[in-house]
């Protein structure tokens, strides 16, 4: 990413979520541990069904008294819907502020250039007390500011930053094989630990209960991981939704997102998987693509 580049990352939500039992309630639902998020550190998270599959993920930041949830605002609604489901009783608050904040991400040097600003993924500063952080997941993203709408422009100009093309910023992410868009075509379908949320810092398997934890903990304390989210090479054709994807006529997995960004899940064992291969769909000829932040498979 270009150091004077910012990209304005309009389909990104914001929920904000305060009160006096708001970190308790984070604690207990989310695969993150939220006792580690302070001003100066975000994390990566999720929100699963109580069989450990996929609901949701987000960004988690301190925020004055509470905590700004980043997570793709076209399911933001049902976020909110499944948040306020677990509320219960608690004294917790939380609103939508999608309409009022905005998402604009930045290469990781010009994070680098801002006071107090360190080279690990998480890391928080403020400008302006707005948050800018080094992308918890995996720093080569690039970092983001969560900021209010009617101070962007004002902010971007100060900061010499010029806005850019979204598609640029979600090429990078898909390049790197870090799923950001669709991704409710992922939720109920497959398990968060398939997702590689443990490599990306999203699953915190020290801490305590959250909703999901028996499922995803069996899977990692057993070695049950045979499946994993990959992006996607196409070399000719057209995917589909769910197009089984075969190697000698074996199946070995299936197109879970067919947009422009395509993911599957694909069944990998250490002794038969080989990423030089081209596997088929029914109507494509495709290419699985191994980030570089995934260990040796």
């Amino acid at each position: 990413m270009n150091n004077n580049k910012v990209y304005i990352l309009e389909d990104r939500g914001i929920l904000y979520v305060s009160g006096k039992d708001s970190n308790e309630f984070l604690q207990n639902i989310i695969t993150n541990d939220i006792n580690k998020v302070t001003d100066s550190f975000s994390c990566f998270a999720s929100l699963l069904t109580p069989q450990g599959k996929y609901l949701f993920d987000f960004i988690v930041v301190k925020h004055k008294d509470g905590y700004l949830i980043d997570s793709e605002k076209k399911n933001i609604n049902k976020l909110l819907k499944q948040f306020n489901l677990y509320k219960l009783r608690s004294k917790v608050e939380i609103l939508n502020l999608s309409n009022e904040f905005v998402v604009a991400a930045i290469s990781k040097d010009k994070f680098l250039s801002f006071e107090k600003s360190e080279n690990k993924e998480g890391n928080t500063v403020k400008y302006r007390e707005d948050p800018i952080i080094l992308d918890p997941r995996y720093k080569e993203l690039g970092a983001r500011i969560i900021i209010n709408l009617e101070k962007l422009y004002l902010s971007l100009k100060k900061l010499d930053l010029k806005p850019s093309d979204a598609k640029e910023y979600y090429k990078l992410s898909f390049d790197l094989g870090i799923i950001q868009k669709n991704t409710d075509f992922l939720q109920n379908k497959i398990f968060a630990i398939e997702c590689n949320f443990e490599e990306l810092n999203g699953i915190d398997f020290k801490k305590g209960c959250y909703i999901g934890q028996e499922n995803t903990a069996r899977i990692k304390l057993k070695n049950k991981l045979s499946k994993r989210l990959f992006p996607i090479e196409i070399i000719k054709g057209k995917l589909k939704h769910n197009d089984p994807i075969k190697l000698n006529d074996n199946e070995i997995g299936k197109v879970i997102v067919n947009s422009v960004y395509p993911f599957a899940i694909i069944k990998i064992t250490e002794k038969n998987f080989n990423f030089e291969n081209k596997f088929k769909c029914e109507d494509a000829t495709i290419k699985i693509k191994k980030p570089n932040w995934l260990p040796k498979i």
